[in-house]
């Protein structure tokens, strides 16, 4: 899981040089932006692939993820990671345990948030495409090249639902030769989530071992 936020969610610190970008995959990008800016909530079901160099299934993961505002819930099987737009507690029941850190929110910070909103504006070319199919859904795809080659991976390829204004799709292409599919269905907006939801209650975990980062 914490693969799938640096992996997936680096792309939130990454963007485009201006005088070489396609102005059609900014404008559809900006309306991304714009539109889950003006969501209250948002609840969708994820999925992991990732293939190896020679094609085959290296791993899978899968999960929900529950976004309101700054605040954010990551769940996959029993393990969760929540945050109330501060703090991040990962919870791992197995073990009894979880994780406290910070919130980075500084400009270079990585959240689940910034994966729909601006991650495009300063590192990265990048152009449409044309349309695609993921999932049995006709989506735009979108290229992003990173312009730092010292990167870990050397393309991106982002899917956006036209009709939702919303990235349903990523593709990650590291230059190890793994690719790390990722995408979103049974995305719902504006559901009445709590703020309880995306902070840990240690009363309802006795015996909790708390790691403090």
């Amino acid at each position: 899981m914490k693969n799938l936020l640096l992996l997936v969610l680096s792309v939130a610190t990454l963007s485009a040089t201006a005088q070489k970008n396609d102005p059609a995959a900014k404008s559809l990008l900006d309306k991304v932006s714009q539109n889950f800016k003006s969501l209250k909530t948002v609840v969708a079901n994820y999925s992991l692939t990732v293939t190896n160099r020679a094609g085959k299934t290296a791993g899978q993961k899968s999960g929900q993820i529950y976004l309101k505002g700054a605040k954010y819930k990551i769940t996959e099987n029993s393990m969760e990671i929540l945050s109330d737009g501060k703090t991040q507690w990962r919870f791992e029941p197995d073990a009894n345990e979880v994780t406290v850190s910070k919130v980075d929110n500084s400009a270079d910070g990585i959240t689940p948030q910034k994966l729909f909103t601006n991650f495009y504006d300063k590192d990265f070319l990048y152009k449409l495409n044309g349309p695609a199919t993921v999932n049995g859904k006709k989506v735009k795809e979108i290229e992003l090249t990173p312009t730092d080659k010292r990167k870990s991976f050397f393309k991106v390829y982002v899917y956006v639902d036209e009709a939702q204004n919303m990235i349903v799709s990523s593709k990650i292409f590291e230059n190890s030769g793994n690719v790390y599919n990722y995408s979103m269905t049974n995305l719902k907006t504006n559901q009445a989530l709590s703020d309880a939801m995306f902070a840990f209650d240690k009363s309802k975990h006795p015996g909790v071992d708390v790691i403090q980062q």
